[in-house]
């Protein structure tokens, strides 16, 4: 176990009640020993690290100067959020972080009353807070009180259309709420985009122009006498420099930039600013992901997600594996199809690394596109690119092609465009819990006229899938893939194409077949092996294909055995959906077929490990076993012997 740091004033914090009798110098000092313990927690259970280094001056000075729970921080993405749930009552429990039946990873509301709102994807801080604010104007109540709303947001957050659609309705109402834009150039990736050049410009200029934004910003909360004068400067200073007009455009008083990791700039204008704004507010502050660790701060993602580490060497403690991970076969494949064939492109929207398309990037910069925080566009940029005769692959993450769905469905998937969606985490993911799931793209995908969804069983046949949806031109074409390592088969040299909507057997067997789409496969080997031993033996098929479905590989499974069992990697609604919509279409129903869906389960999952959240989902070996024995009547014969 890491050694744990001294923390004498952090020690006497239980709440943030608990800062208040402290004077700045001794906030100074707290923020030190709160980044020491973040760094030490950290350690032991892995998870967001430099995110939350870079604001522990900030949660430091928010929660000496509002009075949370009454006052609603809201942290964006919320991955920040480690030295804010260390402050708020929960320390003795900040080591089960990411952990079964542990703190999540993220803010949530079920978790703390310090959590006004629960968060773990991007750009929703400011529509909540205005939620907030707006609520607390008409007299809502919540136990806390209702009083200031702080949405606390990245500069990577707020290149997303939802911020801004936020920041112009907030303007537009003109309610008294405070936006705190963390400014640190980086987001997961570097952040990409002309508003980062905007905001590294707004602070490139030293003390003449942190003097024009400070004029520019704070002429609103100066004493009567003064602000005729401050309104001239600012006028003035307004000729010879951009500052803060793009947010005053929006309705909102600008201050900043300020350093973010210096109390005696943070803690005075929090406070005037609490004390004195009438609307709405923009501080703009800048800080350093990965602020005081210096393995973080060296580190190319400046420590954004780590596993355990060694806290003087930064060395990460991650097990061994001889298999590939399946992202990077598919970045691998995909580069070895874009050294062929100059029309094979590639989007993603700022997971360069997680998807793998940072080596795509490398050897191909002029035809990899990181689009920043923005699925929707990221998605019709695609469609542009396939309209226009590219090749394009759209590689994200199943949870957040989420927030780009109506641009699947109206820009790509009506007008037949051959976009190709990589779709990277699919399946229960671990530690980052329900809200990083990729429980529905298997649903949400197939029931969309002329989409081809399929799915991976093992890394070999990601290749093989990567190379098909190249070759696909006929309409927009999914397939998906877990997080992780494969499952160590033997590789081909390069993918091959697949005929389209043709699954393939594995093995022949009697009375039962199971029908796996995805990775379960794996588990439904396992739980044959089972089976054999009591004299069963199933018939076991890869479908390959959620849509189109081999109708003639079901059809036949059906006829041949007593029963069928589907399994798969996502929710109600997916592939065991229209196997039965298939069969019932086809009156096999009436025919005595025994027929069963193994699905995720109606419910959202908490973190844990991926193998504890499929225990949970009952969509392991064991659970398959069950199954077969089960629909087969075998448990009921042996229970009433």
């Amino acid at each position: 176990m890491t050694d744990r740091p001294e923390t004498p004033l952090l020690d006497r914090v239980v709440s943030p009640a608990d800062m208040k009798p402290l004077s700045d110098a001794e906030l100074r000092r707290l923020a030190d020993e709160l980044r020491a313990e973040t760094i030490s927690a950290v350690s032991e259970t892995g998870g967001h690290l430099g995110a939350g280094l870079g604001v522990v001056e900030l949660t430091v000075a928010l929660h000496a100067v509002f009075e949370a729970p009454r006052d609603k921080i809201i942290w964006d993405v919320s991955h920040q959020s480690y030295p804010h749930k260390i402050l708020t009552g929960r320390r003795d429990r900040i080591r089960t972080l990411r952990q079964k039946d542990g703190l999540s990873g993220f803010t949530k509301r079920s978790e703390s009353p310090f959590d006004p709102f629960g968060a773990a994807h991007s750009s929703t801080s400011i529509s909540a807070a205005l939620g907030f604010a707006v609520a607390r104007d008409l007299g809502g109540q919540v136990p806390e009180g209702l009083g200031d709303a702080i949405a606390v947001i990245g500069d990577g957050a707020m290149s997303a259309g939802m911020a801004f659609e936020a920041m112009n309705n907030a303007g537009h109402l003109k309610k008294r709420m405070i936006v705190i834009l963390n400014d640190n150039e980086m987001s997961i990736a570097p952040p990409v985009g002309a508003l980062s050049s905007y905001l590294t410009r707004l602070y490139s200029g030293a003390p003449f122009h942190q003097f024009k934004a400070a004029a520019k910003g704070a002429a609103s909360f100066l004493p009567p006498p003064f602000k005729e004068g401050a309104k001239r400067a600012k006028e003035i200073l307004k000729g010879i420099a951009v500052g803060g007009t793009l947010f005053e455009e929006l309705g909102f008083s600008y201050i900043g930039p300020l350093d973010g990791h210096d109390m005696t700039q943070l803690l005075p204008v929090l406070r005037t600013v609490k004390a004195r704004a009438t609307g709405p507010v923009l501080i703009h502050v800048v800080t350093r992901k990965g602020k005081g660790y210096a393995p973080a701060e060296s580190a190319s993602d400046k420590g954004h997600a780590t596993a355990k580490f060694h806290v003087p060497s930064g060395k990460q403690v991650k097990a061994p594996s001889n298999a590939p991970s399946y992202t990077n076969v598919f970045a691998q494949e995909l580069v070895r199809l874009a050294a062929e064939d100059t029309r094979v492109c590639a989007v993603t929207a700022a997971m360069p690394d997680g998807t793998g398309l940072g080596l795509m990037a490398e050897r191909f910069p002029s035809r990899c596109f990181d689009v920043g925080i923005a699925e929707q566009h990221g998605v019709t940029f695609a469609a542009g690119l396939a309209a226009a005769g590219m090749r394009p692959f759209c590689a994200m993450y199943s949870t957040f092609l989420q927030r780009g769905y109506d641009q699947v469905v109206h820009d790509v998937a009506i007008q037949r465009l051959p976009v190709r969606f990589a779709i990277d985490r699919a399946g229960l993911v671990g530690a980052d819990g329900a809200t990083h799931a990729g429980s529905y793209d298997v649903a949400y995908m197939a029931n969309l006229p002329g989409m081809v969804v399929m799915a991976a069983a093992d890394e070999a046949e990601l290749k093989h899938m990567v190379a098909t949806a190249a070759a696909h031109d006929d309409g927009p074409i999914a397939f998906r893939y877990p997080r992780g390592e494969g499952m160590g088969v033997e590789m081909p040299e390069k993918g091959e194409v697949l005929e389209i909507g043709k699954g393939r057997m594995i093995r022949e067997g009697g009375r039962v077949a199971i029908l796996s789409f995805g990775t379960r496969l794996g588990e439904v080997l396992k739980a044959a092996e089972a089976l054999s031993a009591r004299g069963i033996s199933p018939t076991i098929a890869d479908a390959r294909f959620a849509k189109p479905l081999d109708r003639d590989l079901i059809l036949r499974l059906a006829r041949d055995h007593e029963a069928l069992i589907t399994i798969e990697e996502g929710a109600v609604g997916g592939f065991g959906s229209h196997v039965a919509q298939l069969l019932s279409d086809e009156g096999v129903f009436d025919q005595g077929l025994k027929y069963r869906s193994m699905v995720l389960p109606d419910i959202f999952i908490d973190q844990a490990s991926p193998a504890d959240m499929y225990a949970v989902a009952k969509l392991g070996a064991a659970d398959i076993e069950a199954r077969v024995l089960d629909v087969l009547g075998v448990e009921r014969l042996e229970k009433r012997a």
